[in-house]
Formats: C-alpha cells, structure tokens, sequence
C-alpha cells in the first residue's frame, strides 16, 4: 500500500496513504520540542482494511455524515443509499471513498511539501448519480499547518459533502482520552437529533446547554450530563453551525483545542458552514494504534469540517447540490502550535 511522507523541515511530519486518502500519522511537537503523534490510526497499513477502522484519518465521501434513510429525492428522482449505520447511510455507505484506492502525486505546497490524491467515483457508485472527479490536496506549510483542499466536478447533478475523518489526542495518540483537552468552537447554534442521530432540521442556541463550547471547556466536563441529545450520541456527536467568517476572510475559525499537559494546540479554519464534533464514543478498546496501545473509549477527537448531515432531506440546510459546469471547491486548515 502506498504512503507518501511529508516533512515540513521545522518538526512536522505527516504519512499519508493512498488508501483511503489516510493521514496515518501526523506527528508535532510539545512544549518542549518533543515529538508525538497525534492522530490515532495503524502502524500497519493493511490494518485499515483488515481490522474494521472507524474512519481513521480517511477522506469522507461521496457524502459525510448520514442520510436519513439512505434515501434522497433529486430533480424528481429517488436515490437509494447503502444504509450501513441503521437505518442511515453513513459516509458515503458501505464502500465509500475512505475504502478507494487513490492515485497520488507529489506536488510543491508553499513553502513546503504537498500531495495530490485523484480519484473518479462512476456513476451509481453506492447509488449516487453522476461521475465525479475528486481532488484532494494535502499541503503541508511551515508553520506547522497542514492545508486540505477539496475539488470535485460532476456530469450529472449529485450532492457532495467531503471532509477528512481523523481523531486528533494532542497528548499523543498512546495517551488515553481527550477528555482534558480544552475545547473552544466559534459556533452559538448547532443542529439536535433524533434518536437516530439525524437532525431534526432545528438549529437550536447552545447557551446554557453542555454544547455550549463558546469559551474553552473541558471536553469531559459535561460529557455524562443528563441530556437527550447527549444520550443519543453517548457524548457529543454533533454538527455545530459555524459563524460567519471574518470580513473578507475566505476561511472561518472553526476551532480550537488544547492539551494543557503538553501544551500542544490545535486551530481549526474552514470554508464550510459546519463542524461536526465526535468525541470517540464508540471507540471500545479492542482496536489497537500505532503506538501499540488500545483505543479504549473518547481516545480521540474528530473535527470533521463539513456541510450539515442529511442536507439531501433538509430543504433548510445550506445546499450540497453540484450541478455540471459548477466546481465544488472545500478547504480546511488544521494549525499545530505548542505554547511555552
């Protein structure tokens, strides 16, 4: 299995795979200079076949996030999906894109070292319409920022939502849980659920709730709170809506964590309208990293910038319709520093 490194020259150094477009290792350093991978995943590629991974450092598509159903109705037609997160679709279905072999091209970021993963999703490929032509860029820069650029164009009208699905410990990917980590999201709403962690189409304010995540928090804070929505997603599992980004900013600050332990931290900016926070709920011990120490329970966070789950059925939800001739154009940055 292909992997490609990239090495910014100043202690950030990243591995991706050509399979799924994996970001197996990114590796930053602490306080003090020392170095630690951050992001859970395999140290043996074939793992993420073999082993069943829960998206591990993937690229998500055709559609991240779920469907309601694995059902939507586009132009006066139905569509159905493979419902492999019942009774959803979930990223894309059963064989989505974390699960494709892309072709990779080394290419020349600024100032550093990029890579350019290409791949053509066929028409009906888990029951979407239209053939897409993907590019997703990993540039990594030297100030400790790894740049992902999403394209994608379409021959027949299709919806897209692409993110990339990794599970970020500041304190090392070995380390346990997440639940120290301080947590700052620049979002005053997001989106309730269902039971079965569909939106119900609200967006609703999160003061005075636990996603109230405004000014930094600790993750497990109010993780075990007596809430329905935090019961249907055994901890946070949610879209938060982003607010709008600066004037004359093409990128939107999305978030920002921190190990106090390690004093890594890490800023989140995106172009998309919404984040979606996982707090690696179901993550259960029986999986084991490339560390060699099992994930048990909210090892990791993801922060998967995205358009808002089941959009497809939510004629409120910013549009993930792509139409021929358009381009759809996505970028996230994730900006690693420590603090002294």
């Amino acid at each position: 299995m292909d992997s490609v490194t990239l090495d910014n020259g100043r202690g950030m150094v990243v591995r991706v795979l050509a399979y799924g477009g994996i970001l197996q290792s990114v590796e930053v350093p602490d306080r003090d200079g020392r170095l630690a991978n951050v992001v859970l995943g395999f140290a043996d590629p074939d793992s993420y076949v073999r082993d069943n991974s829960p998206y591990f450092g993937a690229l998500i598509g055709r559609y991240a996030n779920r469907i309601a159903g694995g059902r939507f109705s586009l132009d006066g037609r139905d569509y159905r999906l493979p419902v492999n997160n019942p009774p959803n679709s979930l990223h894309g279905g059963t064989e989505g894109f974390d699960k494709r072999l892309w072709a990779a091209t080394e290419v020349a970021g600024e100032g550093g070292a990029g890579l350019e993963l290409a791949y053509t999703s066929p028409d009906g490929e888990m029951g979407y319409p239209g053939t897409l032509e993907v590019r997703a860029r990993y540039l990594l820069g030297p100030g400790n920022e790894l740049r992902i650029e999403y394209r994608a164009t379409t021959d027949a009208p299709t919806h897209v939502n692409l993110t990339n699905h990794s599970y970020v410990n500041l304190a090392g990917e070995a380390a346990g849980t997440i639940e120290d980590h301080l947590l700052q999201l620049h979002a005053g709403h997001y989106t309730p659920t269902d039971a079965t962690n569909i939106p119900t189409g609200e967006t609703a304010p999160v003061a005075g709730t636990p996603f109230d995540f405004t000014s930094p928090h600790p993750i497990g804070e109010r993780i075990d709170t007596d809430d329905q929505q935090l019961e249907f997603g055994l901890g946070y599992d949610h879209n938060y809506v982003l607010d709008p980004p600066p004037a004359g900013q093409p990128l939107r600050p999305a978030a920002r964590v921190t190990d106090p332990a390690s004093g890594r931290a890490l800023e989140v900016l995106t172009t998309e309208p919404g984040i979606q926070v996982y707090s690696g709920n179901q993550l259960d011990g029986t999986l084991v990293g490339t560390g060699g120490a099992a994930y048990g329970r909210r090892a990791g966070l993801a922060l998967e910038t995205q358009h808002f789950p089941d959009t497809p059925n939510q004629p409120g939800f910013p549009s993930t319709v792509l139409r021929p001739g358009q381009v759809y154009r996505s970028v996230t940055v994730y900006r690693f520093s420590a603090a002294g």
